[in-house]
């Protein structure tokens, strides 16, 4: 499955938010030590607390968020709506594998935790790579540190009785659709299928950090 269903965005929702200061903030962080201005696309926005967290830091900055669960892309749109960066920080439902924008559209592609959740990952790259600027770069954090660093009594504990009783579904869920975690063969073996030249690689714990440029 290649998004959040949306019997769970309510509760990956709250988990989210929850990481807001510790991971979030940290990754919008680097991007603006990198980039001061221009228009970013964040694949995978989820409900957008990234492309949030970078627009608070750097005024020149606009970005675009897709993904492909309706649920979440309207909290996304509340969230920034809420914040007062709608102007800059727009959100819409699509499909990172075939996106509707322009080429060289972007002076920065990112995702953070989608990666390993595509089923064609060199498809999707192909089109990040599309739609970059030359000279431009692509970020892919895989996968994110959200469940890692929420904290999981506080995320169960804001559950209402509606949540709790679909959280209870959750173990079927990953029965059904198990998680993935790419090793560094396979992700090399990836990128080497795209015109990306590779910048960066890091791993912290079970998350890559991958940058990946278009020369």
């Amino acid at each position: 499955m290649e998004k959040i269903p949306e019997l769970f965005a309510a509760i990956y929702e709250k988990a989210t938010r929850l990481v807001v200061e510790t991971y979030y903030t940290e990754v919008a962080d680097e991007v603006v030590s990198h980039l001061k201005s221009g228009l970013i696309l964040d694949l995978g926005t989820g409900p957008g607390y990234l492309p949030i967290q970078i627009a608070k830091r750097a005024a020149g900055i606009s970005i675009r968020g897709v993904d492909l669960s309706k649920r979440l892309i309207r909290m996304a749109q509340l969230n920034a709506l809420g914040e007062g960066l709608d102007n800059r920080v727009r959100f819409e439902i699509g499909n990172a594998s075939n996106l509707r924008f322009e080429d060289e559209t972007f002076d920065m592609v990112l995702s953070t935790g989608m990666l390993h959740m595509v089923k064609d990952p060199v498809k999707m790259l192909r089109e990040s790579y599309r739609v970059l600027k030359q000279g431009a770069e692509a970020w892919f954090y895989d996968p994110a540190q959200v469940s890692s660093r929420a904290n999981s009594k506080k995320w169960k504990e804001s559950f209402g009785l509606r949540e709790r009783m679909i959280y209870a579904l959750f173990p079927l869920y990953q029965r059904i659709n198990p998680s993935h975690s790419y090793t560094r063969t396979e992700i090399d073996k990836i990128i080497s299928a795209t015109p990306f030249n590779l910048t960066e690689i890091e791993q912290k714990g079970k998350e890559f950090k991958i940058k990946l440029r278009k020369e």
